[in-house]
């Protein structure tokens, strides 16, 4: 991690997101081999917390230029960050045709359930009912569709040989995001496919929330739609 102020809003989950992937990165001795991919949204500033060598892509192109450096580099080690509004709508075909063509990446998935960085807006993965700039009333399945589980979809997909859900809003739910994005990790260098690595987190200036107030929401209403893996 770069000695740098964090700028992310009190209680957001990037950062212990962050310090997890740069605790793996380090134990496993691949500062210099690992490069990151970052779209637009929240996620874009990783680079500034990081330090290793990042691509910034397009709007929801992260996984096309992760496929792209991964087969010019084979020996890195190649991963996205990114949030739900980039990854899983207009990033959504991207993604999937990463993941059946088994590109050996981590996809590290992001889902606070709407548009973080532009004002709270509906995202795919708003919940019915649940209210946002955009859906004042809340989310209308007959309006808006349903909120879309990318984790489930992709998982389907024979190109990928690992995913899970996982969160940062306890020390236990911490260990284990850490010991899952070790395996993502030590899949890709191994050739077995693409591991798709889901956070479900909070985004308390979104949600118009406390801190605390957003982890006591996220664990009542987000987790039994989007449910942890259990490992």
């Amino acid at each position: 991690m770069l000695d740098v102020l964090m700028h992310f809003c009190p209680g957001c989950s990037h950062g212990t997101i962050h310090k997890l992937i740069a605790e793996v990165i380090d134990e496993m001795g691949m500062e210099s081999n690992a490069i990151g991919i970052t779209p637009v949204g929240c996620a874009v500033l990783a680079y500034n917390y990081i330090d290793i060598d990042w691509v910034q892509a397009a709007h929801g192109r992260a996984c096309a230029v992760a496929t792209a450096v991964k087969r010019l580099n084979p020996e890195k080690m190649v991963f996205t960050y990114q949030g739900d509004g980039d990854l899983a709508a207009i990033g959504a075909g991207e993604t999937i045709h990463a993941a059946n063509r088994g590109d050996n990446i981590v996809v590290i998935y992001v889902n606070n359930a709407v548009y973080g960085m532009t004002g709270g807006q509906m995202a795919p993965t708003t919940l019915l009912g649940m209210k946002t700039a955009t859906t004042p009333q809340g989310r209308d399945a007959k309006l808006h569709g349903f909120p879309f589980k990318a984790g489930e979809l992709i998982s389907q997909l024979d190109g990928v040989c690992y995913f899970t859900r996982q969160s940062v809003h306890t020390p236990a739910a911490v260990r284990r995001a850490k010991k899952a994005l070790r395996r993502a990790f030590d899949n890709s260098m191994e050739g077995k496919g693409l591991s798709f690595v889901e956070f479900v987190a909070t985004c308390s200036s979104g949600w118009k929330l406390s801190p605390v107030e957003a982890n006591r929401w996220m664990d009542e209403n987000m987790m039994p739609f989007y449910p942890l893996s259990k490992e």
